[in-house]
């Protein structure tokens, strides 16, 4: 597997936690030359990614060489700071990259044009709304303060959660925070509810020798509202859709592997990331890589979670809401299903 750092040369300190990956902004997409282009067909895919559980498909299909099947020498480029990432795709610093689906809205909302072509996971548990013993549902946030970061993942997570209940964050008092300082400032006493991802859950759930906070909901009950995407621009698909097919082939090959040799996986994903396998194993049950049988869920019009289509809609009007974006770009805009509706019909999926 060929991997590239440029964490160092982005942020300037220690590579970003792996669990923390997707929380350092969903704007700071500017442009910039830190990578070389690739332009020769014989020049390897560079593809952004950064250290997180639910990229180990990918690091499976690039550790044992399944995109070469497809005639793709694929090179992992490693982010510490995914807020970057759109950028180096919409200026042609690499060829593919990985994002979160509210990424992609972001940056189409400035009229770039970037789709995406697959899912590759789903949080179902490493994010999470925690309370105090007293809070028992989600409507008893009404008239609550709520620690959270505001447009991230937790923003999203809380948003849906809120909307299933017929409230919205006008019925809340929101504390903005970082999901790492969600952990003090529950501890300390100052909320009773708090959002969050893991290992803060864990934390945040065990203190107080486990009695003083709980799990009132969890990503695990919004499946699809927080999803990972394999991403490349328009113009790109338009001109190379080979390329395309051969990063869904190959990354589906490393899901193949996970599911088939599942201890050879652990060893190749803890390596990746630097933790354990046990903790590749601990791990593995709070994200969902889709199945080919599924792989197109996120892509079907529907209200209804994984649905790009609802999980889209709450993340445009909580982008808006942040000033983050003047509108949202139109869902259908965000994707291309095609590759993965070929993929489908081809093996009867």
């Amino acid at each position: 597997m060929k991997y590239v750092s440029v964490s160092e040369t982005l942020r300037g300190g220690d590579p970003m936690h792996q669990t923390a990956r997707r929380f350092f902004g969903v704007l700071a997409i500017a442009g910039f030359s830190l990578l070389p282009r690739f332009a020769d067909a014989n020049e390897p895919v560079t593809l952004g990614v950064v250290t997180w559980i639910g990229y180990g498909p990918i690091y499976c299909a690039a550790a044992n060489g399944y995109y070469k099947k497809y005639g793709l020498e694929v090179k992992l480029i490693n982010f510490s700071d995914n807020s970057v990432m759109a950028g180096a795709l919409q200026s042609g610093e690499i060829n593919a990259t990985t994002l979160t689906y509210d990424q992609v809205i972001a940056a189409n909302a400035r009229g770039w044009k970037l789709k995406v072509v697959m899912p590759v996971d789903y949080s179902v548990g490493g994010d999470a709304i925690l309370a105090s013993a007293q809070i028992q549902s989600i409507k008893d946030l009404k008239g609550r303060k709520v620690a959270f970061m505001s447009a991230s993942p937790s923003d999203f997570l809380l948003g849906y959660a809120l909307s299933k209940d017929g409230l919205s964050e006008r019925d809340i008092h929101p504390v903005n925070t970082t999901p790492e300082g969600v952990v003090g400032i529950m501890a300390g006493g100052s909320v009773d509810v708090g959002v969050s991802y893991e290992p803060n859950v864990s934390v945040i759930v065990k203190s107080g020798g486990g009695k003083r906070f709980h799990v009132l909901l969890s990503s695990r009950d919004a499946r699809g509202m927080i999803t990972d995407v394999l991403v490349l621009k328009d113009s790109v698909i338009g001109k190379n859709p080979k390329l395309v097919e051969g990063l869904i082939r190959g990354t589906m090959d490393g899901l193949a592997f996970m599911q088939a040799q599942p201890a050879q996986a652990s060893a190749i994903i803890a390596k990746t990331l630097e933790i354990s396998p046990a903790e590749v194993r601990e791990q593995l049950p709070n994200i969902e890589n889709p199945t080919l049988p599924r792989l197109g869920d996120v892509f079907r019009k529907s209200d209804a979670l994984p649905s790009f289509y609802a999980s889209g809609k709450i993340i445009g009007d909580i982008l808006k809401k942040e000033g983050q974006i003047d509108s949202a770009p139109p869902i259908e805009a965000t994707y291309d299903a095609t590759f993965v509706a070929a993929l489908q019909a081809g093996s009867g999926g």
